[in-house]
């Protein structure tokens, strides 16, 4: 049976919990993924382990296995800013092709309060259902690393 959970600064994960979505996405977010550190930091911020604006992190189960998850911060911002930002979704790669990712990304924006920004690399396939969703790409962004 397939269910939605939340969390959030009021409903936060244990650490079981937590350990599970961090490794559910270092696997599914394949070629697109980032150490488990920063996959920690985006969640620690989303459920404000630490001071920052919060957001949420949500997880879709199957018979209490992870299929999917999405983190969302907030960026305390608004207007010239989007108010929030996926910073990661990833979806099983055995529940693919089915409508999941397509359903995770609307509860997420339908949960969260404001606009929606991402980042999505030019030869990610999942560009296509973030257009189909209303998302649009009218910037170029450019970035200095130091």
């Amino acid at each position: 049976m397939i269910k939605t959970k939340v969390f959030d600064k009021i409903n936060k994960p244990d650490n079981s919990e937590k350990a599970e979505i961090i490794n559910f996405l270092s696997v599914h977010l394949q070629e697109f993924g980032d150490p488990k550190k920063d996959i920690q930091k985006a969640i620690d911020y989303s459920v404000e382990e630490f001071t920052s604006f919060g957001g949420f992190t949500m997880i879709i189960m199957d018979d209490n296995v992870i299929v999917g998850a999405t983190v969302i911060n907030q960026t305390g911002m608004g207007g010239y800013i989007p108010e929030n930002i996926l910073v990661y979704i990833a979806t099983h790669k055995d529940y693919r092709g089915k409508g999941l990712g397509k359903s995770l990304m609307q509860k997420a924006i339908d949960y969260s309060n404001g606009d929606i920004a991402l980042h999505v690399e030019a030869n990610n396939p999942a560009i296509h259902l973030y257009k189909k969703l209303g998302f649009s790409n009218p910037y170029l962004e450019m970035r200095l690393k130091k």
